[in-house]
C-alpha cells in the first residue's frame, strides 16, 4: 500500500499518478472524488500525481510524515493564493481575503482575524447556539420526515447571522439571509460549482447564462455588504459585538484599519466556510448517529450525566460527544484535501526531490483513512479518539500549519451543542432505506440526500 519509501531521486521526476487523459482526470475529480482518490492511492501510494485539464501538475500527498513536511518543515516556503485551484477561491471571496493572501499580508490578516473566533468570545457565543437551535427545531412536527441538511443550514444560517451580523430577527436579517442563501446555493450546487473549475465556461452572457447568474449574485452579496458597512461606519453607536463590528473597528499594528473591500471579502469567506461546510458535517453526523444506535446511546448517557439544563460549555467539553464530532470529520471531512501550496524552493520530501514550482495537495481523506491509523476506517467508531491521541498530521479536518482554518475552533463549538440540544430532545430516525452517498459540493463532500430524518417524538 504505502509506496512512498523510495530511494532519494534527484531528476525531480514527479511521482507516478493516472495516466488517462487529462479531461477524463477532471470530470472524475469533479464527479467521483472520494473514489477516484481512493483508486489512486490503492494504485500509486500515498504520494502521486494528478494532472486535471486546466491545471498544472498536481502532487498529492497522503501520508503523516509529508503532511508534517509540509505543514511544518516548509510551511513558509510555500505560496498558497497563487495556486490554480486556490484561485478559485478568488471567484467567491474576493483577492483579499485570508485564505487567498500569503507571507506578511497573510500572518497580519491572519493575527486581526484570531480574537472573534477563540477564548471568552465562545463563551458569549455558546448560549446562541443552542437557543438558535432549539427554535428552528422545534418547527419540525411528529411523524413528518424533513430533510437534515436543510433544517441544519437554517440553524447554522441563523447562528451566522447573529454571530457575525448581530442580526437575530428584523427585515435586515431576512434580507440578509435571502441573498446570501441565493448565492451559496449556487456555490453549494454540484452543477454550478463545476463552472469554478471548467474556466472555459465563466463567460458573462447575462443573468440568463450560468456563470452570468453567478456573477450577479455575487454582486448582491458585495452590494449588501458594502452598504452595511457605509451605515455602521456613518453611525459608529449601532457598532456590537458581533464580527462584522469587530473587524471594522480592528486595527493593524501600524494603526490603520481594513478597507471595505477586506472586510467584504473576509466575510464572504466566513459565510461560505461557516454555513455551507458546516451544516455538511452536521448532517452526516445525524446520519451515522442514526446508522449506529450502540453510539448515539453512550452520547445520550454521557449527555444526561449533566443533569438538567446543564451549561453549554460543559457540554461542549464531553469527551464521547468531541469524539463524535472528530470522528465524522474524519470519516467524510468536509473538505477532502487542504489548501493546495505551491514550492518557492526546491525541497525534499518523503525522500524525493522537488523543484521550485511544484504544487502540493494534502489530501485529509487520505491519511484519515490509512488502516494503520485507523483499523476498518470506514467504520463509525467514536472510541478510537478516546484510546489514542493523533498527531496534527494524522487527523487534519480544518488543515494545519500557519493556514489551519482560523474558525475551527467556532466550528467544533458549534457542531457539539447542535448535536447535543438536538439528541437530548427528540427521537430521531432515518425516513427511507435509500443509500446515502458522498457528492461534492464544490469543496465539500456532502451527503447525496441530505439525509431524511423523520422525528418520531420527544425524550
Amino acid at each position: 500500500m504505502n509506496k512512498l519509501m523510495q530511494p532519494f531521486m534527484s531528476d525531480n521526476k514527479l511521482p507516478d499518478g493516472p495516466e488517462d487523459p487529462e479531461l477524463f482526470q477532471l470530470i472524475n475529480w469533479l464527479v467521483r472524488p472520494l473514489e477516484y482518490l481512493e483508486e489512486c492511492v490503492e494504485k500509486y501510494g500515498d504520494m502521486f500525481t494528478m494532472r486535471p485539464l486546466g491545471f498544472p501538475p498536481l502532487v498529492f500527498i497522503g501520508h503523516p510524515q509529508g503532511i508534517k513536511d509540509i505543514f511544518s518543515t516548509y510551511a513558509k516556503s510555500f505560496d498558497t493564493g497563487t495556486t490554480d485551484m486556490n484561485a478559485m477561491l478568488h471567484a467567491i471571496s474576493g483577492d483579499r481575503s485570508v485564505a487567498v493572501l500569503d507571507g506578511f499580508e497573510h500572518k497580519r490578516e491572519r493575527k486581526l482575524l484570531m480574537p472573534p473566533f477563540h477564548g471568552d468570545r465562545l463563551k458569549l457565543y455558546a448560549n446562541k447556539i443552542c437557543e438558535i437551535t432549539d427554535n428552528v427545531t422545534s418547527k419540525c412536527k411528529i411523524n413528518k420526515p424533513f430533510i437534515a441538511r436543510d433544517v441544519i443550514e437554517e440553524i447554522t444560517l441563523k447562528i451566522l447571522m447573529h454571530i457575525v451580523f448581530g442580526f437575530s430577527t428584523g427585515e435586515k436579517s431576512k434580507q440578509f439571509i435571502s441573498v446570501i442563501t441565493d448565492w451559496i446555493d449556487q456555490i453549494d450546487s454540484p452543477v454550478q460549482s463545476s463552472l469554478l473549475f471548467l474556466r472555459f465556461l465563466q463567460v458573462d452572457l447575462g443573468a440568463w447564462s450560468p456563470w452570468g447568474n453567478f456573477v450577479r449574485s455575487k454582486q448582491s452579496v458585495d452590494q449588501l455588504l458594502q452598504a452595511e458597512i457605509e451605515y455602521r461606519r456613518t453611525n459608529k453607536e449601532k457598532l456590537g459585538d458581533d464580527i462584522f463590528s469587530l473587524l471594522l473597528e480592528a486595527t493593524y499594528e501600524d494603526g490603520q484599519t481594513m478597507s471595505d473591500d477586506q472586510v467584504k471579502h473576509e466575510l464572504m469567506s466566513l459565510l461560505y466556510a461557516g454555513y455551507e461546510t458546516t451544516a455538511t458535517a452536521l448532517a452526516w453526523a445525524f446520519y451515522w448517529l442514526e446508522q449506529y444506535p450502540r453510539v448515539k446511546r453512550k452520547l445520550l448517557q454521557e449527555i444526561d450525566s449533566l443533569g438538567k439544563n446543564p451549561d453549554p460549555i460543559e457540554i461542549s467539553q464531553l469527551p464521547y460527544l468531541t469524539a463524535v464530532c472528530q470522528e465524522t470529520l474524519r470519516i467524510y471531512p468536509t473538505l477532502p484535501f487542504a489548501f493546495g501550496r505551491t514550492a518557492k524552493q526546491d525541497m525534499e520530501i518523503m525522500g524525493r526531490l522537488f523543484k521550485a514550482g511544484t504544487t502540493f495537495y494534502p489530501s485529509i481523506y487520505s491519511v484519515h483513512h490509512q488502516e494503520d491509523l485507523y483499523p476498518n476506517s470506514k467504520q463509525f467508531r467514536p472510541e478510537r479518539f478516546l484510546e489514542r491521541q493523533y498527531t496534527p498530521y494524522e487527523f487534519i479536518p480544518f488543515g494545519g500549519g500557519p493556514r489551519i482554518c482560523v474558525g475551527y475552533a467556532l466550528a467544533m463549538l458549534e457542531m457539539k451543542l447542535v448535536i447535543a440540544s438536538i439528541v437530548s430532545k427528540y427521537n430521531l430516525k432515518i425516513a427511507d432505506d435509500q443509500p446515502v452517498k458522498p457528492e461534492r459540493h464544490f469543496s465539500s463532500i456532502a451527503p447525496s440526500n441530505g439525509v431524511p430524518l423523520v422525528l418520531t417524538g420527544f425524550r
